[in-house]
């Protein structure tokens, strides 16, 4: 039986304490990107301590219920294509 949960990515930007809007994960992708590929997600220098603490923590957990949301957003860090060209972002459901 499958016990995890499953979150939105508008989900994982509010558990981040990050604007959780189309236009707020937008922004931030827009201003946080290219990560380069030698950086891990949860090195990137933008994140603060509880936000290191969070990837992380889920990240390596083997039943993490964040874990898709997260590398979903590496994905989108990592891009050079406009915020907006990008599915996950653009297709953001509203909350």
């Amino acid at each position: 039986m499958d016990t995890t949960t499953h979150h939105g990515f508008a989900a994982l930007f509010a558990q981040l304490g990050l604007p959780d809007s189309p236009a707020g994960i937008q922004a931030f992708i827009r201003e946080h990107r290219p990560l380069p590929q030698t950086l891990n997600l949860s090195e990137a220098p933008f994140w603060n301590a509880s936000q290191v603490a969070f990837l992380r923590e889920q990240w390596h957990q083997d039943d993490g219920d964040w874990v898709g949301q997260i590398d979903q957003l590496n994905v989108a860090l990592r891009e050079h294509t406009a915020p907006g060209d990008l599915a996950q972002v653009g297709d953001v459901p509203k909350r």
